[in-house]
């Protein structure tokens, strides 16, 4: 009992995590699928953007691990480049989106009134806008251009739930001895809210990134699949995935590897939500099972 009393919490949250097999299995499979994004494409001989005209659609083989494309494309590169993509995508969106969420939901917690309901009024319209829709239309403007203005566009529709959860839980905090006392001896409310309220609503911020990771690389994926996301030459999983579709009964290699790529880094990233909720909040699994 007393070891225990003398652990931090970033040590207690680590400890619950560990116990969490799902959790550990998610983040050790999710940092192979990033070495193996990175680092594979070293291994090979074939790079994403060469063609192999020997080889036109042959199955796996030891020149070719995961086979070839119709063109001659080696599946294994294109599949490496695809999984980068997807998971920078997924990385920049969620740190952009849980930032822009962490300060209009902490501004508007902690100010209230007039500020807060114009904010809220913001977040309540673009919740009810059709952000995939949107974003499929506003395709023009990074078609051919750098794929940043896609980044760009996805966490603009990404942040709006979790700013009202910071905000819910920064109306609470702003009534605590600690906020009050600061605001009392004239501490400036930008520096109340980013050294104060941000760092109180940490766990929160953190589930939420690491959730949305999964979540952006699944909105990608859809809009890649539909050609609306990373355009030609460049690839993701989602237009690696609708180049395989047509194929995916008689060339399986074509869609099969993409596809995998794709359920076992999501899966990964959702097991990882779960098991930082459960080590930051260990009542809340026991609350929902009970």
């Amino acid at each position: 009992m007393t070891e225990v009393l003398r652990l931090t919490r970033g040590q207690l949250v680590r400890r619950r995590f560990m116990r969490n097999k799902l959790a550990v299995f998610g983040l050790c499979n999710l940092v192979f699928m990033f070495l193996l994004a990175f680092l594979g494409p070293y291994l090979s001989k074939h790079k994403w953007d060469e063609l192999d005209f020997m080889y036109l659609l042959q199955p796996p083989s030891r020149e070719h691990w995961f086979g070839t494309t119709q063109i001659g494309g080696d599946v294994f590169a294109l599949t490496m480049r695809g999984l980068q993509k997807s998971l920078i995508i997924g990385l920049l969106v969620a740190i952009f989106s849980t930032g822009i969420a962490a300060i209009v939901g902490a501004f508007a917690g902690y100010l209230g009134g007039k500020i807060d309901k114009a904010m809220m009024w913001v977040v309540d319209l673009l919740l009810v806008l059709p952000a995939f829709l949107l974003i499929a239309v506003m395709s023009p403007l990074y078609r051919g251009k750098t794929w940043l203005i896609f980044v760009v566009l996805l966490a603009a529709f990404g942040w709006m739930i979790t700013s009202r959860i910071v905000r819910g839980m920064a109306m609470s905090l702003r009534e605590r001895d600690f906020i009050r006392a600061a605001r009392y001896m004239g501490v400036p409310t930008r520096t109340i809210v980013f050294r104060h309220l941000i760092p109180n609503v940490a766990s929160i911020l953190i589930i939420a990134a690491t959730l949305d990771v999964g979540g952006t690389i699944l909105s990608e994926t859809g809009l890649s699949y539909l050609g609306f996301g990373i355009q030609p030459p460049d690839v993701s999983l989602g237009s690696l995935i609708a180049d395989g579709t047509n194929s995916a009964l008689t060339y399986p290699w074509l869609f099969c590897f993409a596809g995998g790529a794709l359920v076992l880094t999501v899966l990964s990233v959702s097991f990882i939500g779960d098991g930082l909720r459960d080590a930051f909040d260990p009542g809340a699994s026991t609350g929902a099972n009970s």
